[in-house]
């Protein structure tokens, strides 16, 4: 038998050596030519061969994490072959889905200016009381389009404005930094997260040896990965999502004055997160939660908003502000020093009629400005500039893309391309150049005045060609740590316990070695959780950790948001009192939140339709439960007892022999586990929490004989989101 492959090493290898042979379980198909001839030839032959990195044309390569720029902080150059080359064969990789992003979800809506950026900005979309219709599609970046939507990962956050002054695309992620500094290794970090290509395992996860051997070794990704591993890997839903533009911006006024800016989508109703037994239930028990949830509440009339807002910095030579590297997409300037001014409000108000022909067609780009929006050197945005348009030429078959209707500008447009792929304008007039006399000179170009896009006369970086990035670019820890020591104590219970599942699925221990030590190097705390759980030692900093002061705006945990829309289970059995449940569902209802009727079975509940059975309801469709009764259904089981949770919250795993349903014990149990408002109303409520095992007096549980007055008190408790006093943490 074979021996197995030799473990790989801490550190990277740097002495060059030919491919390693395929895993002893691996075998390639046989060798036959195009007419099914055998070659004799060894199924490696089809291997890629060579120590070396080379282009594809075999042209040995010196670096692939840089792109060409001019001078060091200079914007990319277009004769850079080898960024062009990485980045179109990435472009083209998959069909017909998108290679990052395939799991989207999508909602029409209408954007209104507050007037405020009119200061910095002459773009007419943010103009008082102008309203634009836009276009939102919101996905994660690693799962198939068949993957589930709860699973942890970043997710895209892209808004398509269709403005007078042509298409404007904000092309952003729930999470403000990216994992690397320059575009040419967005190839190597999605290759490096997605499924193996031996085994196309796992699916829409990071818990896997290539994405850690990656990022511990490409250091630079470790304040994104510290995001992915806390509660913003796992959002509760779109609605409660944070957008970040990532990159910054350059907005010019009307006098040719320039600002840098951040863009910040702030959901009104506040930023909220699963708890990861909740998204693993939700990937099992309804793969599609975020989109049913988005689409639901649009049509419900629960319409989701978010304020846009800027932070701004002084535009000047060296491009920092307080430190931070403006053009380093890897860093955040904490909104204590830089707070956020609104700037406009963005209300979701329609779902798509048809989601291949909108959500799945809809093609974004960075490039796509309006007069008054500008790009920066940032060397990741500036590789994104080629990249968007690159991929639909594949993906939508040609260059006819913004033809389809849901990328059509609102714009005229008069552009002198003419034919390719599914062209379906039907030109007039001979003369698709310029300047002509055939068709009376039109198209004629436009002055600043008539709304042209004039770019500002930035003065572009002095000096040699070089492959390479600022020193500011080598800080890869200090955000890191600014993140971990600003979130809560169970926040960071959380951020642990991902760490040590995620690294608990990687193979080699040298990958989990090389991650602890980064781990290190962010806070000594963290590694040391992570270490014990790993059964492993914890590694010292190899750096001087600095300690920086919190920013409260990164923490989820502590500030109220309204309750509109938030779901509430009302329980009531085949035999309870119908009158009472129906008053707490009027009281919900009257508060602006949705009431789910949890019955025995489906159909009516005398004048109560039942929206959940016993059967099917489970908590992480639910953000609160108040229970009038809840008594074994005639198809209630005694093996359908609850799992085990704290001491103090354990449900009775016979249930049923005490006049409580095992599922609704099930339900409850679940419920207190993720600190969420657990309530009754009236003595058989009362008794099925006490059948359940939920402590009357607890925080976060709510005892009342009027249905008004339990559904204030739900609703008070569910301005925080969770009741994360319930439990002690770990950490802090």
């Amino acid at each position: 038998m074979e021996e197995p492959r030799t473990p790989p090493s801490v550190d990277e290898p740097t002495t060059p050596q030919e491919p390693l042979e395929p895993q002893p379980d691996q075998a390639g198909p046989e060798v036959v030519s195009a007419t099914g001839k055998p070659t004799g030839a060894p199924p490696t032959a089809r291997s890629q061969s060579g120590a070396y990195l080379t282009t594809s044309q075999g042209l040995r390569l010196k670096d692939t994490d840089h792109s060409l720029k001019a001078g060091r902080r200079g914007p990319t150059l277009l004769e850079d072959h080898h960024l062009r080359e990485k980045i179109t064969h990435f472009d083209h990789e998959r069909i017909p889905e998108r290679v990052v992003h395939a799991r989207g979800s999508g909602a029409h809506g209408v954007f209104r200016g507050y007037g405020t950026a009119a200061s910095v900005c002459r773009a007419g979309l943010f103009a008082a009381d102008v309203e634009t219709p836009v276009f939102v599609r919101f996905s994660t970046v690693l799962g198939s389009r068949g993957s589930a939507d709860t699973v942890r990962d970043t997710r895209g956050f892209a808004v398509k404005f269709y403005t007078d002054e042509g298409t404007f695309d904000l092309v952003g992620n729930n999470m403000p930094v990216f994992f690397i500094q320059d575009g040419i290794k967005f190839p190597d970090v999605v290759h490096a997260a997605k499924p193996h290509p031996d085994r196309e395992i796992p699916q829409a996860q990071s818990a896997h040896d290539t994405f850690w051997d990656f990022v511990s070794l490409h250091t630079e990704a470790q304040h994104h990965t510290m995001w992915n591993m806390s509660d913003r890997g796992i959002q509760a839903s779109f609605r409660t999502m944070e957008g970040f533009g990532v990159h910054t911006f350059r907005l010019v006024d009307w006098e040719g004055a320039t600002t840098l800016v951040k863009f910040h989508w702030k959901p009104k109703a506040g930023v909220h997160s699963l708890v990861w037994e909740e998204a693993q239930l939700a990937a099992g028990g309804d793969p599609d939660f975020h989109r049913r949830d988005l689409a639901d509440a649009i049509e419900a009339g629960f319409l989701p908003q978010w304020e846009l807002g800027i932070q701004t910095f002084p535009d000047e030579e060296d491009e920092t502000f307080e430190g931070i590297d403006l053009l380093d997409p890897t860093k955040l300037v904490p909104e204590e020093l830089a707070p956020v001014q609104p700037i406009g409000l963005m209300t979701l108000t329609a779902n798509p009629s048809n989601f291949f022909a909108e959500t799945e067609q809809v093609a974004f780009h960075g490039g796509n400005l309006v007069p008054g929006v500008e790009v920066t050197n940032d060397p990741l945005l500036q590789a994104r500039l080629f990249s968007y348009v690159d991929t639909q030429l594949t993906r939508l078959g040609g260059p006819n893309f913004n033809q389809i209707p849901v990328n059509r500008p609102h714009a005229p447009v008069n552009d002198m391309l003419r034919d390719g792929f599914h062209q379906h304008a039907v030109h007039t007039g001979v003369a698709p150049y310029r300047p002509n006399s055939l068709d009376g000179g039109c198209p004629f170009t436009a002055g600043e005045a008539d709304g042209a896009f004039v770019q500002v006369p930035a003065q572009v970086a002095e000096g040699q060609k070089v492959r390479a990035a600022a020193r500011s670019f080598d800080d890869h820890f200090s955000q890191a740590r600014l993140f971990y020591r600003s979130m809560s104590p169970v926040e960071q219970d959380h951020i642990k316990a991902a760490y040590s599942f995620e690294l608990a699925k990687c193979y080699e221990l040298a990958v989990r070695q090389r991650q602890l030590q980064c781990l290190a190097n962010i806070d000594g705390d963290l590694c040391g959780a992570v270490a014990q759980a790993l059964g492993m030692v914890a590694p010292a900093p190899t750096i001087e950790l600095v300690d920086a002061e919190a920013s409260r705006a990164l923490s989820q945990v502590g500030t109220p948001f309204p309750v509109e829309g938030r779901k509430v289970g009302i329980v009531v059995d085949a035999v309870g009192d119908t009158d009472l449940a129906a008053a707490v569902v009027d009281a919900v209802t009257e508060a602006r939140m949705v009431p789910f009727v949890v019955g025995p079975h489906g159909g009516m509940l005398d004048t109560l339709t039942v929206a959940r059975t016993y059967a099917v309801s489970r908590s992480f469709e639910l953000d609160a439960v108040v229970v009038v009764s809840g008594a074994p259904a005639r198809d209630a089981m005694p093996g359908l007892d609850a799992r085990a949770g704290e001491p103090q919250a354990q449900p009775v795993a016979d249930a049923a022999t005490v006049g409580l349903d095992p599922r609704i014990a099930l339900l409850l149990g679940e419920m207190w586990r993720h600190c969420k408002v657990v309530a009754s109303v009236g003595e058989e409520g009362d008794r099925a929490l006490a059948a359940a095992g939920i402590p009357g007096e607890a925080p976060g549980v709510v005892r009342e004989s009027d249905p008004q007055a339990v559904v204030t008190d739900v609703a008070e408790l569910l301005a925080l989101h969770r009741v994360w006093d319930r439990f002690t943490p770990v950490s802090g």
